[in-house]
């Protein structure tokens, strides 16, 4: 191996998670709420006619499901949607990895049970810092709620 592979193995990403170090901010891993990932088109596209929070950074979506959907009302749903627009693969990878993070940290507190939360990332001309990005994010899930009722 060389000196430049290893000091680049070496070197902490931005928005990786200490897991052996937890911060005082983050979510404890034995959150009482289940949290699941969106993966049907169906449940992205039902999602479209929920309500909407807007940043510079993100579209936040939530969408209360159907009283007669095969999803408990107890679980938080999240999906992430990242398109082509943003950049290419790094980029967009990134995006998503940061959302994910972001996520992981507000929503077991923050979340709404039986709401479908979707982030949209939006092209931004700067990269938000995640502190702007997380405060944005609880602002958001405390609009959604009350939005939803």
């Amino acid at each position: 191996m060389t000196a430049r592979a290893t000091s680049v193995e070496a070197r902490p990403s931005p928005d990786h998670l200490d897991l052996k170090n937890p911060s005082a901010d983050s979510a404890p891993a034995d959150s009482n709420q289940p949290i699941e990932v969106i993966r049907k088109r169906a449940d992205f596209l039902a999602a479209n006619r929920g309500k909407r929070f807007v940043t510079s950074s993100f579209v936040l979506l939530a969408h209360r499901r159907r009283s007669d959907h095969s999803i408990g009302t107890a679980k938080i749903r999240y999906g992430i949607t990242v398109t082509k627009k943003i950049g290419n693969a790094v980029a967009r990878n990134r995006m998503k990895r940061r959302f994910r993070a972001l996520l992981a940290q507000s929503l077991p507190g923050n979340g709404i049970a039986g709401v479908d939360h979707i982030m949209i990332g939006r092209k931004a001309v700067k990269e938000a810092d995640f502190a702007t990005m997380k405060a944005d994010l609880e602002k958001g899930l405390r609009y959604l709620a009350k939005k939803l009722g």
